[in-house]
């Protein structure tokens, strides 16, 4: 490889990289905008303050930071070529991504068996506000859980290697963004009701 290939090889690199932060600073204000619409909305006299914050969502918690682990392990296994653990850690960040969308609604189901719904005529702002932000997380994973199938598969077909692992960071990139959001989140509907 000369240096003129190598050089725009980088810049690739970079300019992914770039958007990559272009979509999550996007995706942050989305999140700015739900949890500052939540802050005014607090003011409102119909406003819960009884609803009992799901179990499930602090396990969500949990969950995904083990998840993001597994997943920032799994660069360090393919630098010192072992696809072995590579493999064992990618699948695990699977199934911990995976049981996150469980748990997730299994927090809505706890908030229905307190006898709050998210529409209907016994609807009330609080559950749909968390039913918005909370699904729209969940789609947000739900992409990251598709990035990271692609990332396996590309694993699979040995396409990372030490030095060769843009794929492998943009969707680590994405994967703890989504992390950190939810980290965030939880944080905020806890203590901000």
């Amino acid at each position: 490889m000369d240096l003129t290939q190598g050089t725009t090889i980088e810049k690739q690199k970079r300019a992914k990289k770039t958007m990559m932060w272009f979509a999550m600073i996007s995706m942050t204000m989305t999140f700015a905008g739900l949890t500052s619409a939540y802050v005014v909305s607090k003011t409102r006299e119909d406003w819960l303050t009884d609803l009992v914050f799901p179990n499930a969502f602090l396990i969500s918690l949990f969950i995904i930071i083990g998840s993001s682990i597994s997943f920032y392990m799994v660069k360090k296994a393919i630098e010192k070529e072992n696809r072995s653990l590579a493999t064992l850690l990618l699948l695990l960040t699977l199934v911990l991504g995976t049981f996150f969308v469980f748990m997730q609604f299994q927090g809505f189901a706890d908030i229905m068996d307190q006898g709050y719904y998210f529409t209907g005529p016994s609807a009330n702002i609080v559950p749909t506000f968390l039913y918005i932000i909370v699904v729209l997380h969940i789609v947000h994973v739900i992409v990251g859980l598709i990035v990271l199938l692609v990332v396996i598969y590309n694993h699979f077909k040995q396409k990372y290697k030490t030095g060769q692992t843009l794929g492998l960071e943009l969707g680590a990139m994405y994967w703890h963004f989504v992390d950190v959001l939810w980290v965030y989140l939880f944080l905020f509907l806890y203590f901000v009701r």
